[in-house]
């Protein structure tokens, strides 16, 4: 079991719980089944950023506080430097590093995210928006069943409540700027 990932569904628990919302409540936030939603609290599998997302606005904390444990302070800006990013080890093929995460109070999260070359496409959905901007490599992307391949410097903006997933292309790594809003 990764360690990240259940210290991260230990924290939703703790928090649904102390909040006295019940996992087919928290699920209906998400739109996703009360079944799905245990499966992500119980640590075994990884819980898309959209639904960390979702849910740390309904309990109104910053998503900071659920991935990482601790609170952001700052209101007027923050910066990352390069590579400085808080990392959020979530699947063996996606490495995930919050640029915001210092910041209270964000409207959108930006990650850069890396795929690796490896194994299928994993879908999700999620309340809001996203913004994918390709940085290296190329990658295909399913949204909604329509498949599309993004190619350093392309932009996809896309309703996240549909289902959509990214592979890398080409056996080499893919990297993009995500924002989820």
């Amino acid at each position: 079991m990764n360690e990240a990932i259940k210290a991260v569904a230990d924290r939703l628990k703790g928090l649904r719980e102390v909040m006295d919302v019940s996992v087919e409540d928290a699920a209906a936030v998400c739109g996703i089944t009360p079944e799905q939603y245990s499966t992500y609290e119980s640590g075994e599998i990884d819980i898309p950023v959209g639904v960390l997302q979702c849910l740390a606005k309904e309990y109104n904390i910053d998503l900071t506080v659920l991935i990482s444990g601790s609170e952001p302070h700052m209101k007027s800006y923050f910066l990352t430097k390069k590579g400085k990013g808080i990392s959020v080890d979530r699947r063996s093929d996606y490495k995930y590093q919050s640029l915001a995460f210092g910041f209270s109070h964000r409207r959108a999260d930006p990650f850069i995210v890396q795929v690796d070359p490896k194994e299928e496409m994993h879908l999700n959905s999620h309340p809001g928006h996203e913004l994918n901007y390709m940085l290296e490599g190329s990658m295909l992307v399913s949204v909604d069943g329509k498949e599309m391949r993004l190619d350093e410097g392309d932009c996809l903006y896309f309703d996240a409540t549909k289902q959509h997933g990214m592979k890398a292309l080409d056996g080499a790594k893919a990297k993009f700027l995500a924002v989820i809003i």
